[in-house]
């Protein structure tokens, strides 16, 4: 029996991640690549690569949109058939004749979640650099110019509190990828200015943990600016810390980093304090971690509705697949949403949609 649900699975369910994934492509990438072809000059080679790179993002997509539509079709045919009422009159009960479809929808969940942290990220990251090298279309993550960041230090006030004050204050006006350009860095202490050095440019020193300024000048400041002196300079080490390139050179979307890379970047958002971004990609890096998981909930909302659905009619089960990941995509906007203005925690507008969709199934399920 568990060979033959299978076999009844499998194949549809190939069909579906092959359709699904080509309709997505097509409507999402094909007109806008047409229009950058146009418009922005982009090369036809650029926009094949770019085209192909994106596959895997709706592949992504498709595979739980799949087990859906698949799981609907294949109870269906087999309520019609008059298979589903044999079984159970042998004895089998209705969740040992969905076990196989659920255990398939768990390889499927881990098959979606390698993409999601293996294939997608880099795929989507080198497709956004051949179109910011090809179009000159900026991805609104990079930083490329005018980066700020923030030095602070915790100190104890005399009654005893503990005050997060401005240490330092790094800036650089651009950033071409391997080092930075008109810089400026601001020295505090004590809630005195102390220092202010200017460099033409600057790249960090991997050997010796430092940063290199070149053709600059160094301010230093006393007594409230009464005494002020300069020091210029051709080549200046600089015992600063390295937060200001990974912020520059890690800062990609959400979709383009895998978990790892994620916690990496949220962790050098913290150090700047950037509250509003540490939130975005708190969120987006949940909900990548339950994405997949949807897989085994629609199979179990899919094999109920098809048990209880006697009419193998293809078009009616794309309709009810539509209308539920319709509702599925809603919600988690809705509580995602939440989740962005910290009216819930990340895990919390991460996790929600599932399990409201996993008490739909187990009602579904229970009610079949």
């Amino acid at each position: 029996m568990d060979s033959y649900i299978l076999r009844e699975f499998i194949i549809p369910f190939t069909f579906c991640v092959a359709m699904f994934s080509c309709v997505g492509v097509a409507i999402a990438t094909i007109s806008d690549l047409s229009h950058r072809i146009i418009e922005s000059n982009l090369p036809l080679f650029s926009a094949l690569q770019v085209f192909i790179l994106k596959f895997p993002e709706y592949v992504g997509y498709a595979l739980p949109f799949s087990v859906l539509l698949t799981s609907l079709l294949t109870y269906s045919r087999l309520s019609k058939d008059s298979e589903l009422i044999a079984l159970q009159s042998s004895g089998i009960s209705l969740y040992r004749i969905i076990a196989p479809t659920i255990v398939a929808s768990l390889v499927i969940t881990l098959v979606t979640f390698a993409f999601n942290e293996l294939i997608i990220p880099p795929s989507n990251y080198r497709a956004t650099s051949i179109l910011a090298g090809d179009s000159g279309i900026v991805n609104k993550y990079t930083v490329q110019q005018d980066i700020f960041y923030p030095q602070y230090e915790e100190v104890i006030t005399p009654d005893g509190k503990v005050k997060r004050e401005l240490k330092s204050l790094f800036y650089a006006q651009e950033f071409d990828g391997r080092e930075m350009q008109n810089i400026t860095v601001i020295e505090t202490n004590n809630h005195q200015l102390e220092k202010i050095t200017v460099s033409e440019s600057g790249n960090w020193n991997n050997n010796e943990d430092e940063w290199d300024f070149s053709n600059g000048v160094i301010y230093d400041i006393k007594m409230n600016l009464s005494q002020i002196s300069s020091n210029f300079f051709q080549h200046k080490k600089i015992p600063l810390p390295k937060t200001p390139l990974e912020l520059a050179s890690k800062s990609r979307s959400p979709y383009e980093m895998n978990i790892r890379e994620s916690f990496e970047y949220i962790e050098i958002l913290e150090q700047v304090g950037n509250q509003k971004s540490i939130l975005m990609y708190r969120v987006r890096t949940a909900q990548k971690i339950s994405f997949p998981f949807i897989c085994i909930i629609f199979a179990m909302i899919g094999s109920a509705i098809g048990a209880k659905f006697n009419q193998n009619n293809k078009g009616t089960s794309f309709g009810l697949t539509v209308l539920i990941v319709f509702g599925y995509y809603l919600t988690s906007f809705f509580i995602g949403s939440l989740g962005l203005i910290d009216v819930l925690s990340p895990t919390m507008a991460a996790w929600l949609p599932n399990f409201i969709c996993f008490g739909v199934g187990v009602y579904l399920l229970t009610k079949s």
